[in-house]
């Protein structure tokens, strides 16, 4: 498949945003139970979660650039009863809306008691409202990456692998960025977002090789022979029948060497999983900053490298006829 950078911006944002948040969340339940120390909504989870905040809008605004008529978006909501996509937009602002919501009662300080546990434990707003917004990421991440796992057509796509590696990959990214952001705003969890994103990046890196992996191992369905309806046992294309290029030959293959494949194959594996997770571990042990923000960048700019990696991969039925244009 041919790889829109507009795709790829949508997909890495919006995942930076969800793990972002799910890393705060994560660390204000630790806190709700005493096992970390608390933060102080306004400083901290307000301002974390305008930053989530930040990188969802940049991920929306990227999609814009996908739409032939953007002015028509709002057709895309319509089939949620069978399009994941659909889905996905509807998630996609809901999350926000409540991710809006979650970080305005941190920073106007509204906490109201919703509940108390027979423990004694107050549930506040904050709390609530974080519930929600986490069950909304993590649908978010299904429906996005079911968009394209659930075409069984492309095989490469079509594991539950994709389903995996989208939740990982988004939550490494958030976590990293959290560790940064900690060392910023809050040091005594640094070393709590940073051990967890040690630990996501590596389970991403394992998910991400066993697709690989299995990708690898899969044996084309069709050949030229049942693409066009002829059995003769040597078949070469010399033209489509067109003089130039056409939708089929710009939209559904890359154009770009097995080679190039490679290179960006080893490119995301090093710069997506072990150079982040080697950055975070000398950034924790020496507190250097620095290093935590550049973990996330070498992160980010790999997990970019994935994406374009993941759709490249793929390798459309119809690229059987469609192999030359002249």
């Amino acid at each position: 498949m041919h790889p829109a950078f507009s795709v790829i911006f949508l997909t890495t944002l919006i995942g930076v945003g969800q793990g972002l948040f799910l890393a705060l969340f994560t660390a204000q339940s630790y806190a709700l139970f005493d096992l970390l120390p608390k933060q102080d909504g306004q400083s901290f989870y307000a301002t974390g979660t305008l930053i989530a905040l930040l990188f969802l809008a940049a991920g929306l605004f990227a999609s814009f650039f996908h739409l032939g008529h953007p002015e028509r978006a709002w057709r895309s909501a319509t089939k949620w009863r069978t399009s994941w996509l659909s889905r996905e937009v509807i998630v996609l602002p809901a999350f926000m809306g409540t991710l809006l919501l979650y970080g305005l009662a941190h920073l106007s300080g509204w906490k109201p008691v919703l509940v108390t546990l027979p423990s004694g434990l107050a549930i506040d707003v904050t709390v609530g409202l974080g519930v929600v917004a986490w069950l909304l990421a993590f649908t978010l991440f299904v429906c996005t990456a079911m968009i394209y796992a659930c075409l069984r057509f492309l095989r490469e796509w079509h594991t539950p692998l994709t389903v995996i590696n989208y939740i990982l990959l988004g939550g490494a990214s958030g976590f990293t960025l959290a560790a940064f952001f900690a060392a910023c705003a809050a040091p005594a969890l640094t070393g709590f977002f940073g051990g967890w994103a040690v630990i996501i990046t590596s389970l991403g890196l394992i998910g991400r090789v066993a697709s690989l992996l299995r990708n690898a191992r899969l044996k084309p369905k069709s050949t030229l022979q049942t693409a066009i309806g002829i059995k003769h046992p040597r078949i070469v294309q010399k033209s489509q029948g067109f003089m130039g290029g056409s939708f089929n030959t710009r939209e559904f293959f890359h154009g770009k060497t097995p080679a190039l494949l490679r290179s960006v194959k080893w490119l995301f594996l090093i710069g997506a999983f072990a150079l982040p997770v080697v950055l975070l571990a000398i950034g924790m042990a020496t507190a250097s900053t620095m290093l935590l923000l550049l973990a996330f960048a070498v992160q980010y700019v790999g997990l970019m490298a994935e994406r374009w990696f993941f759709f490249a991969q793929a390798n459309h039925p119809q690229n059987l006829y469609y192999q030359s244009i002249a």
